[in-house]
């Protein structure tokens, strides 16, 4: 084999260990994120209950030292501004995150995440009437900033069914002074919604997966190349 061929080889080996092993450190950072994320909910969840929309942040300045704790609000829904996210699953079957402003006694609102229904097989744009109680209603669930985000094209969404949802844009839209907030009810509701909310790290065993196979595939890829480059010449001459 010629030099050049030689180096090119050599080149090619060095680079798919890099990327392998940096992939894997990727998936390890990726899992370290997901338990740092979990034990900040776990610890927020055992401060006191924030109780009231009073008790809630304004600005969004304001709002990430809320994030993950657990309130309980009492308001109006509006119905008539209820949102589907598509795309969203629950225990693998495809639907909709339910998402309706619920007006407080200040004359603000709060996004609720109410819950998961599935989607309609034959017509996916069909959407089964919502059971939403009329007069005040009281709830409990877990604060966000903001409604986990899909990868979609850039461009204004509207309608009732959407990919994704912004705080500010549909406060805009709907000219409500919304808190820089959603909850994720938990608390039980006769209106048919699934509510059993993924906990971050309840899929880290997946990244450790992959970056064991990341890094197998990094030490193969070394190996293979001492063994052919090194080991087997010198076995060859010996012999």
């Amino acid at each position: 084999m010629s030099r050049w061929r030689r180096l090119l080889l050599l080149a090619a080996t060095v680079a798919g260990a890099l990327v392998t092993a940096r992939l894997g450190v990727w998936q390890l950072d990726r899992a370290a994120q997901k338990e740092a994320l979990q034990a900040a909910i776990t610890a927020r969840a055992a401060l006191p209950v924030l109780r009231g929309g009073s008790a809630l942040a304004e600005a969004p300045a304001d709002a990430a030292a809320q994030e993950h704790r657990r309130a309980q609000v009492e308001g109006t829904w509006l119905p008539s501004l209820t949102v589907h996210l598509d795309n969203r699953q629950m225990d693998g079957r495809p639907g909709f995150f339910v998402l309706t402003p619920l007006a407080l006694a200040d004359g603000t609102a709060l996004l609720v995440q109410r819950g998961w229904r599935p989607r309609d097989f034959e017509d996916r744009t069909r959407l089964a009437p919502l059971r939403t109680p009329a007069g005040i209603v009281t709830l409990e669930g877990r604060l966000a900033r903001g409604v986990a985000r899909l990868y979609a094209f850039e461009g204004a969404e509207s309608g009732p069914i959407r990919q994704n949802l912004e705080l500010p844009s549909f406060a805009t839209e709907t000219g409500l002074r919304l808190r820089p907030l959603v909850l994720l009810q938990t608390s039980p509701a006769d209106d048919d919604l699934r509510r059993d909310w993924p906990l971050p790290a309840v899929d880290v065993h997946k990244h450790y997966g992959y970056a064991f196979q990341w890094f197998a595939l990094c030490a193969l890829i070394l190996c293979l190349h001492v063994w052919f480059r090194v080991l087997r010449p010198r076995w060859q001459r010996r012999t």
